[in-house]
């Protein structure tokens, strides 16, 4: 009965120590992330699974599960930098995560005009680099866009994706304003079918506190949820389904 009880006891603890442990990496290091929709194409594809550092900006609230309010502000404060890929809370429903790029910092002048971005009076470069780039929706609807590499003021390039003509797109339009301190300015890569801080009625400037993490990593992708009927849990569709080019890839 003694042996019994020792295992048993031996087991909870082991079960704990390991709740303890996955906690600790949650909190403090790295988060797991899905992209369930295609504001990012072709950065991040819908179905891509992502690994968000935390402990890149330091933490706030939101870097622990469940959000509990212990303090203010940020602890172990870093600053964001132009051109990364950042998680956040949405403002206006803190149950959700959105993932976007950092074009904006603090006390920048910052303006789209027909869908070109101004930084500081600056018109950002754009070189197109390719036609009828087809991407599909997280409802299976197939888009067709041009590719474009953006580079920002910092030297940091990336690759934007244009489906609507510039200047009809619904979001090419934002008047000059300045960053407030604090607070960032956050687009999605997929230009025209992306929610964000051109929207001033909804996004708008991000604040610093509701930054989770720079997305570092993409783990693992698979097309299944653009398939009707299909989800993670098909795994027998996994080796036709995964796309193996995207695994381990780093997020620019």
């Amino acid at each position: 009965m003694q042996k019994q009880d020792n295992w048993l006891i031996e087991l909870i603890k082991t079960v704990v120590y390991a709740l303890v442990l996955v906690v600790g990496v949650h909190t403090t290091f790295y988060k797991p992330f899905n992209i369930p929709s295609g504001s990012m194409v072709p950065t991040l594809l819908i179905g891509d699974y992502i690994f968000v550092c935390k402990f890149s900006y330091g933490f706030s609230r939101y870097s622990i599960p469940f959000s509990p309010n212990l303090f203010e502000g940020r602890i172990l404060a870093r600053d964001l930098k132009r051109g990364d890929v950042a998680v956040f809370r949405y403002p206006r429903d803190l149950s959700e995560d959105w993932v976007k790029r950092v074009i904006g910092l603090p006390g920048d002048l910052i303006k789209v005009e027909k869908g070109l971005v101004y930084i500081n009076k600056e018109p950002v470069k754009l070189k197109k680099i390719q036609e009828n780039y087809n991407w599909t929706s997280e409802r299976g609807k197939l888009f067709v866009g041009d590719l474009y590499i953006e580079t920002l003021p910092n030297g940091v390039e990336h690759y934007i994706l244009k489906s609507d003509p510039f200047g009809n797109g619904r979001l090419d339009d934002f008047p000059e304003r300045q960053i407030p301190e604090g607070h960032y300015f956050m687009m999605g890569d997929n230009r025209d079918h992306s929610n964000d801080s051109r929207n001033l009625n909804d996004v708008g400037f991000i604040g610093y506190e509701y930054f989770i993490g720079r997305a570092d990593l993409i783990f693992f992708s698979t097309q299944l949820p653009t398939e009707p009927g299909s989800g993670w849990w098909s795994f027998w569709k996994w080796p036709t389904s995964t796309r193996y080019n995207r695994i381990l890839r780093l997020i620019q």
